[in-house]
């Protein structure tokens, strides 16, 4: 059972459709992310990157908020990897784009 009550009906598919993404080689990294990763202490790389989004939970999947540029929305998923809790924001497109993979600084909080 979850931490959450209970989860959108969207949060299933949405994660389905990442995992699939991910399978077909359909993620790209905004500059901005793969900077956020590459200065992350994990040591981790965008390959380590597409197995975390492959193994996210519907426990890890936060919310969702409604872009300002663009209407479409951003997902904010917080997995745990090697003891640190990550911050991802995604938009499920024809591909993945991943906006921002970061350490969670636990102050930002996200509508679902």
């Amino acid at each position: 059972m979850s931490k959450r009550k209970s989860q959108p009906r969207w949060a299933a598919r949405v994660l389905a459709e990442i995992r699939r993404l991910v399978a077909l080689g359909r993620v790209r990294f905004t500059l901005k992310a793969t900077q956020e990763l590459a200065a992350l202490e994990l040591g981790l790389d965008e390959q380590d990157a597409l197995q975390i989004l492959s193994e996210l939970r519907v426990a890890d999947l936060r919310g969702r908020v409604e872009s300002e540029r663009t209407p479409e929305w951003l997902y904010v998923c917080k997995p745990e990897v090697g003891g640190i809790n990550l911050y991802v924001k995604l938009i499920v497109r024809s591909e993945c784009v991943v906006i921002s993979f970061q350490e969670d600084e636990g102050d930002a909080d996200e509508e679902a």
